[in-house]
């Protein structure tokens, strides 16, 4: 019992760290997304487009 509160700190840190790399991404993919769509409405296309399969 003597280290409860070590073991529930530990804990929370790593929760922490885990939401805030998750929020990190979902903003990063956002952005992305919106350069992407950004790009193609310039008529940038991507090089693997025009390739058959």
């Amino acid at each position: 019992m003597a280290h409860a509160l070590f073991i529930a700190a530990a804990y929370g840190i790593a929760a922490l760290g885990l939401i805030v790399l998750t929020l990190y991404l979902i903003a990063d993919n956002r952005a992305q997304r919106r350069a992407l769509a950004e790009l193609e409405a310039r008529g940038v296309r991507r090089r693997s487009e025009g390739r058959g399969a």
